[in-house]
């Protein structure tokens, strides 16, 4: 009797250990099995509802786990995108770029190469800061021209490299401006020059033409004044600035004229010399 009570017990100590057991496997946490199909889908409901944070988390799945799957351009796009939005340029310009170095014959590569563009060009500053940015944005946009010249934003390319070299222009040409003002007319002219060499066909190189012409007025480099003025009058005729040229071209005229009158004069040196000369002849 007393065995049977024994045995009894132990029985039921095994069902309980046995129920322990299998309670405790059931309980473990299946490991997650991911489908880029689904986790992309997933991903693009969050994007639309803008839960740009999330939908990153769906696509990142995607480019490290699937890189060989058919939604692996995609995911890297869309990431470049979420960032974008967020207004993280800087970071979207890497998603971007990652597309473009890993997955260059993806039909996602001209979305992103505008994109990578627009991410500096939001990041471009005014003219008189640090234009880094604004040199990327245009080589970044250049790129897209020559790599995709039949895309529906070429026209959107264009005018932005136009504005951009516009503001550039302007940083030069306001430097020009201040060194004008200092009486740095050597260094002025220098940054007039670059307007007119790399910025010829925006607003600045009209008034940067006519600067030029006063800078070498003051250096009373009259001759090269003086062609200089005939450029403008000549490439400007209907500017609002042709009074201002005309002035500007008496005062080289004048210059030129007493320039001329004094060099008609005898040197000083030469006149000592033939005084001493007199005096040596005389003893």
């Amino acid at each position: 009797m007393l065995n049977y009570i024994r045995n009894k017990h132990l029985f039921l100590l095994w069902i309980i250990v046995a129920g322990v057991i299998l309670n405790g496997c059931g309980s473990k946490e299946a490991v997650k099995q991911y489908d880029p199909a689904e986790e992309f889908q997933e991903g693009m409901k969050k994007f639309q509802k803008k839960d740009y944070i999330e939908a990153i988390d769906n696509f990142k799945v995607i480019t490290l786990q699937f890189q060989g799957s058919q939604y692996a351009d995609a995911a890297q796009y869309y990431m470049g995108e979420c960032r974008f939005l967020r207004k993280e340029y800087i970071l979207a310009a890497y998603e971007y770029e990652q597309l473009l170095k890993l997955m260059p014959n993806s039909p996602y590569c001209s979305k992103a190469q505008f994109q990578l563009a627009t991410s500096y060009y939001k990041l471009s500053p005014p003219s008189h800061h640090d234009q880094n940015y604004t040199n990327k944005a245009i080589d970044a946009y250049q790129a897209f021209l020559e790599y995709f010249p039949t895309d529906s934003l070429v026209s959107v390319a264009e005018e932005r490299i136009r504005e951009m070299n516009t503001k550039l222009a302007k940083k030069d040409y306001d430097s020009g401006i201040i060194y004008m003002k200092m009486g740095y007319y050597r260094s002025a002219a220098y940054y007039f020059d670059i307007v007119l060499n790399k910025y010829h066909d925006t607003y600045y190189a009209e008034p940067a033409l006519l600067k030029k012409a006063e800078a070498l007025y003051y250096r009373k480099m009259y001759s090269e004044a003086d062609e200089t003025i005939r450029l403008f009058i000549e490439k400007y005729a209907s500017s609002s600035r042709l009074k201002d040229a005309l002035s500007l071209q008496s005062k080289i005229k004048a210059g030129i004229a007493a320039e001329l009158e004094e060099s008609k004069k005898p040197k000083k040196t030469e006149h000592a010399s033939e005084q001493l000369q007199k005096k040596d002849s005389s003893q």
